[in-house]
């Protein structure tokens, strides 16, 4: 197991980040970052000032650093033995501004929460963006996953997304290029997106409105909002419903230390309080077997998880072997 050491990796690569601006925190603790608020720390936290920024520090950092990259943490399980390496958070500043270049074209960084792109497109009266108020994370990780609510996704709505890759090489991926399917992109696995295109159409604004104030009672009736949780635990098997599959399992409210399958909605995790990184991933894995032993469905994780397990609390993935 790789040791965290980020006064260490900083002094290393002290001298030679070069013209780099943007914030370096070794240490960094991912718990009050995520919104399970669990995990171990980032070896070394890099935020960015800027894309350009971002190239630099990528172009300068050694082929052997281990990068990792989060946005906002809404669905994001850090694992207790924390990050190795170099993670990278794009900041508000640098990289959460959303722009209405024409009637019906907005810009946007990749740092930007969903729901700020569908206030900034309600505020420009540009229609087609009201899922994206219902979507708790940011923008970079919608571009990646092709995060989607209410029957629309993110390729409807994109024209091309930017990029830097892990040698600090920009790129401008078009939606042909990005090769979006259900929860899942083609896009290159190194590449950090910081911005993209969309397009949506002319609508009025109180009709946007009524959209995303439908979306949002929506999600007050149906989902643990006010709870410690990465909302959609796994993604949805061909055919069927995660929450059905987890509920025909037994599963709703099914509790491993302080993790429960939320009462409310079954297909979200939730901390009561005192979970631990183990506790919820232990609690997804018992759940995916005990479906496949009910059902034959093997659910996928839509949670990203990463980083290391701490020693003796390793937790081993459900296979999924038909029995």
């Amino acid at each position: 197991m790789t040791a965290i050491d980020g006064e260490k990796l900083l002094e290393t690569l002290s001298g030679q980040l070069g013209d780099v601006t943007g914030r370096l925190t070794p240490n960094a603790p991912m718990d009050q970052i995520t919104w399970f608020a669990v995990g171990g720390p980032a070896e070394l936290l890099f935020q960015p000032a800027d894309p350009d920024d971002l190239a630099r520090f990528l172009k300068a950092l050694p082929e052997d650093v281990p990068v990792t990259v989060v946005g906002l943490g809404s669905n994001l399980l850090v694992r207790d033995g924390g990050i190795p390496g170099v993670v990278i958070r794009l900041s508000a500043k640098g990289f959460g501004q959303a722009e209405a270049i024409s009637e019906t074209r907005i810009r946007a960084g990749a740092a930007i929460p969903d729901k700020r792109l569908a206030k900034a497109a309600l505020e420009a009266g540009i229609g087609g963006f009201h899922f994206y108020h219902g979507i708790p994370g940011g923008l970079g990780g919608a571009l990646r996953m092709n995060a989607g609510a209410n029957g629309v996704e993110t390729r409807d709505r994109v024209v091309e997304v930017y990029a830097v890759d892990r040698q600090g090489g920009k790129h401008t991926f078009s939606i042909a290029d990005m090769g979006y399917t259900y929860r899942h992109s083609d896009a290159p696995a190194d590449v950090i997106f910081t911005g993209a295109l969309f397009e949506g159409y002319r609508e009025e604004r109180e009709t946007i409105q009524r959209e995303m104030d439908a979306v949002q009672h929506h999600r007050e009736t149906v989902q643990p909002i006010k709870e410690k949780t990465g909302g959609s635990t796994f993604k949805n098997p061909p055919g069927t419903s995660a929450w059905k599959e987890v509920d025909n399992a037994g599963c709703r409210g099914l509790m491993i230390g302080g993790a429960q399958m939320s009462p409310m909605h079954c297909n979200f995790m939730i901390n009561t309080g005192t979970a631990t990184g183990y506790d919820l991933e232990t609690l997804g894995e018992t759940v995916r077997q005990r479906v496949r032993e009910n059902s034959g469905v093997r659910l996928e994780w839509e949670i990203k998880r990463i980083g290391l397990f701490k020693p003796g609390q390793e937790v081993q993935e459900f296979m999924g072997q038909m029995l």
